[in-house]
């Protein structure tokens, strides 16, 4: 009985681990809309995040974006943090970010416009 339920409950995990839900983060931030997205559910590894900007409902292709993910020093656990540019591809800034555990890694997102304005967005994922 005790053999059967750790199988059911190993089964259970790795259910919502295959079919969790993709990355879909959006907001506004000084009159830009912004979305944070992935195709796949994100996890431990290489992970492709999607970054879309809008200013007045159009997509913003001149600007400047990278991303840093970061989890904080916690006992026992060193400070760790992934930080890339993003590249526009097809009206989409595009980047890798590797994740080297599960848990909550929170986020900063700027991105430098034409006029020379930084723009910063914080936020957070779980995995």
């Amino acid at each position: 009985m005790k053999n059967l339920f750790k199988l059911f409950a190993g089964l259970l995990i790795a259910f919502n681990l295959v079919h969790a839900d993709p990355l879909l983060q959006e907001g506004s931030k000084d009159g830009y809309d912004i979305k944070l997205s992935s195709e796949k559910s994100l996890v431990v590894g290489s992970n492709e995040i999607v970054i879309e900007l809008f200013k007045d409902e159009a997509i913003l292709t001149s600007a400047k974006v990278k991303i840093k993910f970061y989890m904080p020093e916690m006992p026992g656990m060193p400070y760790m943090e992934d930080e890339s540019k993003a590249k526009l591809i097809d009206g989409k800034y595009k980047t890798n970010v590797n994740f080297s555990m599960g848990g909550t890694w929170q986020y900063q997102l700027k991105f430098k416009t034409e006029d020379g304005k930084v723009h910063k967005v914080r936020g957070s994922v779980n995995l």
